[in-house]
């Protein structure tokens, strides 16, 4: 009998010790983040929710497992990291980019997504409410304010009559942009040539094309221009052609101007609004969060030295003006 109760003990020991080295705890959480592709903006987003993620005590392998994943720009790969996420019964998906949210949309039904980078999210079906989230998604939004970026780009060219646009139509965020800026740019009499681009590899021959026949040329946040956005303001500078962007880290990779958020700010917003989500806060409790007042001007001096711009006092004089 002792024998039978001495191998008993050692048996459960070990259960115990295997038990400790096979993983993770049952209380930790875990995360899916899906990322539409590497450029600035979005790489910006990803590092900032990192480091707030671990400011608010998440450490990975710890009390979180993160399982991060890169669509590189392709439908197909994002379907796919959709479809492996919805095998691996997460607490939480962040997804970056609106590609990126509209493709694991569907696992909203058991899992809440937290979308970060979403220009438009009512457009992009991720949500029919801003401020009551009833799909079980929510997050952080960079709508363009594109009328005061036009605003600004007539102090800069107070002369301006025509403005190239430059986007891809498959993005939905894109589109929005685009339809507000042409009814902005209607209501100042200003006119705008469209040239629509469906990869990176077309961005420099729509810059020149516009370049050609445009006084400024202005691109929303769109992903696929913001990825060669090194190349197009290059072209636009080589034209002289002040180039207007929809984001921060668009001016510091070659346009001219914009007035936006800090996209550092939106991924720490993100991991603030995952945080609640993982302790218990109903999505639908949880507004998108709109950034439209107090935001900064964004220049990228250079790129105004090689088109030859002297900036205005009522920019550079701004406090809210930030060179790049």
């Amino acid at each position: 009998m002792k024998s039978f109760k001495a191998l008993l003990s050692v048996a459960l020991v070990s259960s115990m010790l295997v038990g400790c080295g096979s993983g993770t705890s049952s209380n930790t959480k875990k995360v899916g983040i899906i990322q539409l592709v590497d450029h600035t903006s979005l790489n910006t987003i990803k590092k900032a929710f990192d480091g707030e993620m671990k400011k608010l005590g998440y450490k990975d392998g710890d009390n979180i497992e993160y399982t991060f994943k890169n669509g590189q720009g392709d439908s197909n790969t994002l379907a796919s990291i959709a479809n492996d996420f919805q095998g691996k019964n997460m607490d939480a998906v962040v997804a970056i980019a609106t590609p990126a949210a509209q493709a694991v949309a569907k696992l909203a039904n058991k899992t809440p997504i937290i979308f970060s980078a979403v220009s438009d999210p009512v457009g992009a079906k991720l949500t029919s409410s801003l401020t009551k989230p009833d799909k079980n998604m929510t997050g952080t939004s960079d709508e363009v304010q594109v009328n005061q970026i036009i605003d600004k780009a007539l102090e800069v060219q107070p002369d301006m009559k025509t403005i190239g646009l430059l986007y891809n139509k498959g993005e939905t965020n894109s589109v929005t942009n685009i339809k507000n800026v042409k009814a902005y740019l209607a209501k100042k009499g200003i006119k705008s040539e469209e040239a629509t681009v469906a990869s990176v590899n077309e961005v420099q021959s729509a810059v020149n094309a516009l370049a050609s026949k445009c006084d400024a040329i202005f691109s929303p946040n769109d992903n696929t221009v913001a990825s060669a956005m090194s190349v197009a303001g290059v072209a636009a500078a080589k034209a002289k052609i002040p180039y207007y962007v929809g984001a921060d880290s668009m001016v510091k990779d070659g346009g001219l101007l914009t007035v936006g958020i800090d996209y550092e700010e939106l991924g720490k917003e993100t991991a603030r609004m995952t945080d609640k989500v993982l302790k218990g806060k109903k999505v639908a409790d949880l507004p998108v969060k709109v950034y439209k007042s107090n935001l900064n001007i964004y220049v990228n001096k250079k790129t105004a030295e090689q088109d030859g711009i002297k900036l205005p006092e009522s920019i550079t004089k701004n406090k809210k003006y930030i060179e790049m």
